[in-house]
């Protein structure tokens, strides 16, 4: 989980902002050091979170939307809160990014929006945007960053980093799109191109990760 936490900051998918988890069993989750990810030290301990009960002194409040996946969706095993800058900027259009190229594919049949600028801080809130996510690997929050879901952490920072190379190529597509409409993939191209096959998880995972003191290669 440190790993991952620095190799998403790293990435610059999160700043002073951003947390992320994975879980330990049916019961409890483990959530990284309430502080900038990037600045997380070697060995240095999270906090171990109940799915079902009230957060314990020192984590953050929107570590809820974390509980609220974990308690959903048994298959989950990490998860990202994350501020991606060209998501961000996406999202203040209203727009969540499309499936324009190989990385959007695993959003399919599209990110949700959460339409709402404010910090999650109550449980009904947590509870809202998870329900709007509902079964895809991500929800984005109307300028104010992103949160992603997966399997395992390996698969979770992957998919944060598709998510936020899916808004890339989206803004620079809006930027010609009046004379040149953008070739959006349908839904079988989608089904066809989210593959896990070839290592591709792993591949990413490898080089997000590379240099970091606890990856031991």
């Amino acid at each position: 989980m440190r790993v991952a936490a620095r190799t998403l900051a790293r990435a610059g998918l999160a700043h002073a902002y951003g947390h992320c988890s994975a879980r330990i069993d049916a019961g409890h989750f483990v959530v990284c050091a309430a502080r900038p990810m990037g600045l997380i030290g070697v060995g240095e301990r999270g906090t171990v979170v109940p799915i079902d009960a009230p957060l314990p002194d020192g984590v953050l409040g929107e570590v809820r939307l974390h509980q609220h996946i974990y308690r959903a969706r048994p298959a989950i095993g990490a998860v990202a809160r994350t501020m991606p800058p060209r998501t961000m900027s996406l999202s203040t259009l209203r727009r969540t990014p499309r499936a324009l190229h190989g990385p959007g594919t695993y959003f399919a049949p599209g990110v949700p929006l959460w339409d709402d600028p404010q910090l999650i801080r109550s449980d009904e809130q947590a509870a809202a945007v998870i329900d709007t996510m509902g079964t895809n690997a991500a929800v984005v929050m109307r300028g104010n960053g992103a949160v992603v879901a997966a399997d395992t952490l390996e698969a979770m920072v992957a998919l944060t980093w598709y998510l936020e190379d899916a808004a890339r190529v989206d803004l620079d597509v809006l930027a010609l799109e009046a004379t040149m409409p953008a070739a959006v993939l349908d839904p079988a191209e989608c089904a066809a191109r989210a593959t896990r096959s070839g290592r591709i998880i792993e591949r990413m995972w490898e080089y997000l990760s590379a240099g970091d003191p606890e990856v031991h290669t």
